[in-house]
């Protein structure tokens, strides 16, 4: 089945993507009131549920809005900038109510270049909205070269305090949290911390538990989710899905695992994950040799959504058509905005897949340009799409615009 969304809004002007893709620079979530989308120029502009502008905080080009979440009768918005801030605005006028700068703890960008500059990489709200947790990392290269990170996860109430905070030097991609547990994701452990997910208490931010997938290499988690009986994590050393109870490990499935390809070892890095008491999917990003970057060759699993039942059996796997910078889910819903497939340059592969977490493929939108970000509330979707232009053909495909549809 496939259904276009039902309502679309513009978002103004910005440069388009390119056959590889630019990172993260947008961001969208729901709120009571609507839908609040965050923009690469640092605005904040929130609409109605039929995409009628409500209100909007400008930008002064300071870094590109790349985390939301509603939180405090507000919205909680984290940039990719040289401060690293965290702000909350005010849901009915947009306001700036507070801020806080992570630099402060983290360090200002080595560079002032995208891949320096300090990243709020995720925003999870406690279950009951008392509390939003934030991770932010900073990149930097040492005198010989070697990759260091600085990262925080903090813990935020009423105001821009936080009630707590926990160091690493270690990256974080994403967080998880329930009513008592946060749980935090790490890519790329170059330091003490040789973890790739830890599980903080809510309330103080100490550590409750520490788990790292087998396997070494550079790259540790790519994704985590809680259930209520533990843990599932995308494992990046290995390409499984883990899921983890009070005993250890529950149940491991093969995700990306290498594959000989004529006269290479390819492999695809399971990089999302949601997951319920009783299911779980993984969303896979692109095929890598074992050997280099450039290949020919595509793995049979490159992305794709795998559905896992409660006993680690795959129930579904369905083509996603292209690589994902993050998923959005709501309960058994589970949207994945599909960018680029820089190898194959296939427009037609542009839109949001929606999945139920049982059952598989539900709908699906196509669009001109790349969606770069979604939010799902219920049987509603909200998605973000950038133009883009691809090298080899020079055409721009798509605009700066922010939809909305039942699925």
């Amino acid at each position: 089945m496939s259904s276009p969304p039902t309502s679309s809004a513009p978002l103004g002007d910005i440069e388009p993507a390119g056959s590889r893709q630019l990172g993260r620079r947008s961001s969208v979530c729901w709120t009571g009131d609507g839908v609040v989308a965050g923009l690469p120029d640092g605005t904040v502009v929130a609409f109605d549920g039929a995409l009628d502008e409500r209100w909007r905080n400008a930008g002064d080009d300071r870094g590109s809005v790349v985390a939301l979440a509603p939180f405090a009768g507000g919205v909680v918005a984290g940039e990719r900038g040289a401060a690293g801030e965290i702000r909350l605005h005010d849901g009915e006028t947009g306001a700036v109510r507070w801020r806080y700068r992570a630099a402060g703890d983290i360090g200002r960008p080595q560079e002032d270049t995208r891949f320096f500059l300090p990243f709020v990489v995720d925003v999870a709200t406690q279950a009951g909205g008392d509390r939003a947790f934030v991770a932010v990392r900073r990149y930097e290269r040492g005198a010989d070269g070697d990759r260091a990170f600085q990262s925080a996860v903090y813990a935020f109430e009423g105001d821009n305090t936080p009630a707590w905070r926990f160091r690493s030097d270690a990256s974080p991609v994403s967080l998880a949290a329930d009513g008592d547990r946060v749980a935090v994701a790490f890519n790329r452990c170059p330091g003490d911390q040789a973890a790739g997910v830890l599980v903080l208490d809510a309330a103080t931010g100490t550590q409750r538990r520490r788990w790292d997938p087998t396997g070494g290499g550079d790259r540790r988690v790519g994704d985590v989710a809680l259930t209520p009986r533990g843990v599932v994590a995308a494992s990046h050393a290995d390409y499984r899905g883990y899921c983890l109870d009070g005993d250890g490990v529950q149940w491991v499935v093969d995700l990306g695992r290498p594959v000989e390809r004529g006269e290479q070892t390819v492999y695809a890095y399971p990089n999302h994950v949601h997951a319920t008491g009783d299911s779980a999917v993984f969303v896979t990003g692109n095929t890598y040799p074992e050997d280099g970057r450039e290949t020919d060759a595509r793995h049979p699993t490159e992305h794709t959504a795998v559905g896992v039942g409660r006993d680690g059996g795959v129930a579904f796997t369905a083509d996603v058509g292209g690589f994902a910078h993050e998923i959005a889910a709501d309960g058994a819903r589970v949207a994945v905005p599909v960018a680029q497939h820089f190898r194959e340059r296939d427009p037609a592969r542009h839109g949001v897949r929606v999945y139920d977490i049982a059952a598989g493929r539900v709908d699906a939108w196509r669009t001109p340009g790349v969606v770069t970000a979604a939010a799902v509330d219920g049987r509603t979707v909200a998605a973000v799409e950038e133009p883009v232009v691809y090298h080899d053909d020079g055409e721009r495909r798509g605009t700066h615009r922010l939809h909305a549809g039942h699925v």
